[in-house]
């Protein structure tokens, strides 16, 4: 099977580091391909980023579907445009906070979300509470910029650890969600430093993919992710005009 990672952003490094996590996790027989949007901004901090990156996610989800992806990843916990892909596409699309979520609430009965920004955290709490685990998870923003996690020199991994070390004394956390998709390559040290499940949402995501691959599961097309209706679209968005099946 082949599995699409979509970055949303256009930080070429980041998608690097996403594929990489995704092709650690992958099994054998499944074929890691990623893209990195050709517009938006260069990294993705709250709403007006994550609107402004939906038409170059969508492009490259539409273009990878036609290439043959049998499913598609986006690589940003904020599942920047989750919806409208979901639409979009006839192959599952998966959202990293979605499918990280599901997989801490399998390993334990509370957990913290361990993110960037403060303007991220309210987002992805939001986000918790809709996949059903607001009573059980919490979030905490470390006070570290997207782009400081591809400086190895930065302090963002110092910060990391102490939101970490917080969540477990204070939050009675039993396992550490990483709440970027640029924490993707921590999260194995971590998870032997701290001695809980550390779950990187690229990885969780792979796994989910290829279970709804396998059992022939496809997004369902009656009601919500019913594909857009035949209209008009002006300007700089006509590209996206929907066309009859």
């Amino acid at each position: 099977m082949r599995i699409l990672i979509v970055n949303p952003n256009t930080t070429v490094s980041m998608t690097e580091k996403a594929a990489a996590a995704a092709r650690g996790a992958a099994g054998h027989g499944t074929e890691i391909t990623a893209a990195t949007s050709k517009g938006g901004p260069a990294s993705i901090e709250g709403h007006y980023d994550g609107a402004i990156a939906v038409p170059g996610l969508l492009m490259e989800i539409r273009d990878g579907q036609a290439a043959g992806a049998d499913a598609a990843i986006i690589a940003c916990f904020d599942d920047t445009g989750l919806e409208a892909a979901r639409t979009l596409a006839a192959i599952p699309v998966l959202g990293l906070c979605q499918s990280a979520v599901m997989t801490a609430a399998l390993l334990a009965e509370r957990f913290t979300v361990v993110t960037t920004l403060e303007r991220s955290r309210v987002l992805i709490e939001n986000l918790v509470r809709r996949y059903g685990a607001g009573e059980r998870a919490k979030v905490r923003a470390a006070d570290v910029p997207v782009l400081e996690l591809e400086h190895k020199a930065s302090a963002a991994l110092f910060k990391l650890k102490r939101q970490i070390e917080l969540a477990l004394d204070q939050d009675g956390a039993e396992a550490i969600v990483l709440g970027c998709a640029g924490m993707a390559d921590l999260a194995q040290s971590l998870q032997r430093e701290y001695g809980v499940p550390v779950i990187d949402g690229v990885s969780a995501a792979v796994k989910q993919a290829e279970a709804l691959v396998a059992q022939g599961l496809k997004t369902s097309k009656r009601g919500s992710y019913a594909s857009p209706l035949a209209k008009p679209y002006s300007g700089a968005m006509s590209a996206f005009t929907p066309i009859l099946a």
